[in-house]
This record gives C-alpha cells, structure tokens and sequence, in this order.
C-alpha cells in the first residue's frame, strides 16, 4: 500500500509540474486565440536568463550572497520576460489581428526559434545549474501510519507546492480581477471586446507577461531539477497532451489534465511497464490524448463548439 501510494504522489506533483507549462498555452489560447508553439522557448530562455544572470551578478558587482544573487536574477529574468512579451505583440501579433489559425501558428513557430537563438547568442549554449536552495534529498514520512512508511523527494514535494500556488493565483485572476475578466471577453470574442472598449493589444500584452512569468517559475523548477540546457525547451511537448486532455480553453482543464497524466504515467511505468518491457511512460500521455481526441475533441474540460447553419 505505501509503495502505491508513493508511486501516486509522485505522479501527482510530476502533474502539477506538466500543469504549470500546460497554463501558458491555455492563457495564451484564452486570449488571442492563438496555440503558442513557443511556450517551449519561452521556458528555456527564462531559465537562462535566470540561471546566467545569477552566476554573472556576483562576478559583476562583487557580492557572495546566493539569496541575494537569485533574487536579483529572478526580478531581472522576469522584467526581461515583460519585454519579450512586448515585443511579440509589437511587431508580430498586432499585425496579425483576425488572421487565420495557421498564420498565427506559424508566426509562434518563427518566435521560437527567434527566442532558441537568441538565447544561445546572449547565453551561451553550455548546461547551466539553477540553485535556489530547494533540498534535493529524500525523506520518509507516515511511518507510524503505513508500514514502510513513504519516500518523497523534499524537491518534488516544494516544486509541486509552488506550481499549486502559481496555478491557484492564476485561477483567481481570471475569476475575480477586472483584467482577468476582460482577458476572458477577449477570448471569447476578439471583435465584439473591441466595440465595448476593451483594447485588444493591451490585453494580449498583459497576457503574454503573465505567460512569460509562468514560463520563468517553470523554467526555474525544471532547471533546478535537470539542468538549464536546451533539451529543456522540449518540456513544452510533454506538456502538449495534458492541454488536449484538458482542453485549451480551461484552466481547471490544464490542472486535471496534468495530474491525470502525471498519475499515469508513475503507475502504468511502475506495474505495467514490466509486463512490456518498459518506456509506457514515454508514450502513456500521447496515447491517452489521442483516445480522448476520438471520444471528445474539445477536451475534457473544453467548450463544446455547436454550429449553427
């Protein structure tokens, strides 16, 4: 009981983490419309922002405090996310009001390797180490509950913890501001917002900051688990089928889509994968969006599209 047990925890804080990329497609989509292929590279460039400018700030002004440099770097990383949002709705979306899918799509494609380049010429293209400070070994809880206790990693345990709160945060922004709410307006339709006076082009910006600062936490936690290197900017795939499970339109959809992929995953690997020889973790998501895809397209989560002829 407490092996299995173990194996679903594990899955559920994998989850959280799958759940936190999923909500910059799922923000972004909201609002514009637009399936942002780059959130991928908008992880990995957040976290070479944030892994390189705390190794350079020490260098730079001559102080050794690591809480200091992270913070600094944090605070940097995140006004520099600010400005790629800026210039993403400056120079490429703005000009794309009302386009088709594809051409939006595409456009998301050029910034990604806008932004994968970039970050290589500015970063350089070495694997880097985000330390924040989070206690990387494991510890045994519920002993006296279950026999064996359980084994949780302390790192899994607080980055799940902090993809919950930013996921949370996020969920009440939209529920309860007034920018959350006219972000909603927007997504559901761009030119009837327009005509009651909500400004399209702030609204993007404020919604790719918003996905910059979600990238820049994900990035920091993913970093801080394998390395900054330019793999990471394929966490954005392993996010993909959770925002198909979920829907593209929900954000509660991205939460159970991540945790139902992220239990999964653990469990299938842990007692099916020896009957099969292994690697059911690799394909155990693609498998299950693409069953959900057949039975409801939208999602489990998603608004259900009804055309009216």
């Amino acid at each position: 009981m407490g092996f299995f047990l173990e194996t679903v925890l594990g899955g559920l804080m994998a989850g959280m983490l799958y759940s936190l990329v999923a909500l910059g497609f799922v923000l972004i989509y909201k609002a514009s419309g637009v399936f942002n292929f780059a959130q991928g590279a908008m992880v990995l460039f957040a976290a070479l922002a944030m892994a390189r400018f705390a190794q350079w700030l020490p260098e730079w002004f001559g102080f050794t405090s690591p809480v200091l440099a992270n913070v600094l770097a944090f605070i940097i990383a995140g006004a520099l996310m600010f400005v790629v949002a800026w210039l993403v709705e400056f120079l490429v979306l703005r000009h794309l009001v009302n386009q088709e899918g594809a051409t939006l799509l595409m456009a998301t494609l050029g910034i990604t390797y806008f932004l994968e380049g970039i970050g290589q010429t500015l970063f350089g293209n070495a694997i880097y180490k985000i330390d924040v400070g989070m206690p990387k070994e494991p510890v045994m809880v519920l002993e006296s509950l279950i026999q064996g206790g359980m084994l949780i990693n302390k790192e899994d345990l607080i980055a799940a913890g902090i993809a919950a709160a930013m996921v949370a945060l996020l969920s009440l922004f939209f529920q309860v501001t007034s920018t959350g709410r006219a972000l909603r307006a927007v997504a559901d339709d761009h030119q009837a917002a327009q005509s009651i006076g909500i400004p399209l082009n702030r609204m993007w910006v404020v919604v790719w900051c918003v996905a910059g600062v979600v990238a820049l936490v994900a990035g920091i936690i993913w970093g801080s688990k394998l390395g900054v290197q330019f793999t990471l900017s394929t966490v954005a795939l392993r996010a993909l089928p959770v925002v198909i499970l979920g829907g593209l339109t929900s954000v509660p959809g991205a939460i159970a889509g991540g945790l139902i992929i992220g239990v999964g995953e653990k469990v299938s690997e842990v007692y099916l994968g020896p009957f099969v020889g292994g690697g059911i973790e690799i394909w155990f998501a693609y498998v299950l969006a693409l069953a959900v895809l057949l039975v409801r397209p939208q999602g489990l989560f998603g608004e259900k599209i009804i055309d009216r002829i």
